[in-house]
C-alpha cells in the first residue's frame, strides 16, 4: 500500500490510498464475480504474480475489505468480501460505466489476455438458453505469439462448463474463428457478433441453430444495448 499519505484532508484521498495500488481493483472485481480461491482469483485477474497477489490480499485483509477463511480439516483457504468491500460495488460500477463511455475502445481492449479471457468464458455462456444436450465450441484465435491459440468449451447438461486447451474426444458443434480484441469487445459490450462478423473479424461455422441464437446464449449486459456500442476502428 502507499508508504506516504497524500497529506490532504479529503475522504476521496483516503479512498485512493486504499484502492490505487496496482491490481487492487481487479482483485476485488474478480471476487465480485464469485472467485474465492487463490488460484481462481489469479487466473481471473490475469498477469499478476503469485507473490504480488498474496501481498495484495494481505493488504486488503488489513484494510478490512477481505476476510481469509481457512478450513482446519483440509487447510483450504477462501477469501471472502467483507461488507465494507460489498459497499464499494456501486462506486466501482459507476467507474466502470464512466470508462465504458470515455475510454477509446481499442485502447481498452488491446492488452486483453487470451488465457484469462477463456478462463472467464463459462460465466458468459447461458446454458439455460442452449439445447439440452452436450455442446462443444471451438475457439481459435488468429493473434500472433500466443502460447495457445485454440480452446474448447465443453458444455454438458447439469455440469459446469469445462474449458480445454487440448482436443477433447468429442465432435465440435460450433467453430468460432476470432482474435482477442474482437471477442473481448463483445464481452465488454464494445461490439456485437453481428458487427464483428460483418467486418470479417469473426467467422462462425457449424450448427446453424447455435449460430442463429448466439445473441441469446452468449452474454451481453444492458450496457451493450443498441446505441451504446462503440466502434473498434
Amino acid at each position: 500500500m502507499s508508504t506516504k499519505s497524500y497529506g490532504i484532508v479529503c475522504a476521496l484521498t483516503h479512498a485512493c490510498e486504499v484502492l490505487e495500488p496496482r491490481w487492487t481493483i481487479p482483485i476485488l472485481s474478480e471476487m465480485w464475480c464469485g472467485s474465492t480461491r487463490f488460484n481462481d482469483i489469479r487466473r481471473g485477474v490475469g498477469n499478476i504474480s503469485p507473490a504480488l497477489l498474496s501481498k495484495r490480499l494481505k493488504e486488503l485483509e488489513l484494510q478490512g475489505l477481505v476476510e481469509r477463511i481457512e478450513d482446519p480439516a483440509t487447510g483450504q483457504v477462501d477469501y471472502l468480501r467483507t461488507q465494507r468491500a460489498i459497499d464499494l460495488e456501486p462506486a466501482l460500477n459507476a467507474l466502470s460505466d464512466w470508462a465504458q463511455c470515455n475510454i477509446e475502445a481499442r485502447v481498452a481492449l488491446e492488452d486483453s489476455d487470451v488465457s484469462t479471457l477463456m478462463w472467464k468464458m463459462p460465466r458468459y455462456i447461458f446454458t439455460d438458453q442452449l439445447p439440452n444436450r452436450q455442446i462443444v465450441i471451438r475457439f481459435h484465435f488468429n493473434d500472433e505469439g500466443l502460447d495457445y491459440d485454440t480452446y474448447w468449451a465443453l458444455i454438458r447438461p447439469g455440469k459446469q462448463i469445462e474449458i480445454c486447451s487440448s482436443i477433447p474426444d468429442f465432435d465440435v458443434d460450433l467453430y468460432i474463428e476470432t482474435n482477442r480484441v474482437s471477442l473481448s469487445a463483445i464481452l465488454l459490450n464494445r461490439s456485437t457478433f453481428a458487427r464483428e462478423v460483418d467486418e470479417g473479424r469473426i467467422f462462425l461455422s457449424g450448427d446453424n441453430l447455435l449460430i442463429k441464437t448466439i445473441d441469446r446464449w452468449f452474454y451481453r449486459s444492458k450496457a451493450g444495448e443498441e446505441g451504446q456500442v462503440l466502434q473498434l476502428a
